[in-house]
């Protein structure tokens, strides 16, 4: 008798300790964040480089750069071969990185 009293008392810690640490987890599971990105994230991306970007940030703002054919001749405008060189390289790495940017934000959206 006493081995069984003994036996139902540690299945009722057991049961009981089970109950009381599901609680204890439900109530530390973490709540849904408030969390605010800066006002500089970019949230969408718009166009491509033949008809022009538009760049929307979080805070509301947005930018709209030249399109690739306006930002090439802007570079022409530089007295030498390197500057113009560079602006040329500079322009197509940053359309190209926009194109991509643009994407990633697509696919992250759908997500």
């Amino acid at each position: 008798m006493k081995r069984q009293l003994i036996t139902i008392c540690a299945v009722l810690v057991a049961a009981l300790g089970i109950a009381t640490g599901g609680i204890g987890i439900a109530l530390a599971e973490p709540q849904e964040s408030a969390y605010v990105p800066a006002g500089s994230t970019i949230i969408e991306v718009t166009g491509d480089k033949f008809h022009g970007f538009g760049i929307y940030y979080y805070d509301g703002s947005s930018i709209f750069p030249p399109i690739d054919s306006e930002a090439r001749a802007e570079c022409s405008e530089y007295d030498t071969q390197d500057g113009r060189l560079r602006c040329r390289v500079e322009t197509r790495v940053w359309y190209r990185d926009l194109g991509h940017l643009k994407r990633a934000l697509n696919y992250a959206q759908s997500q």
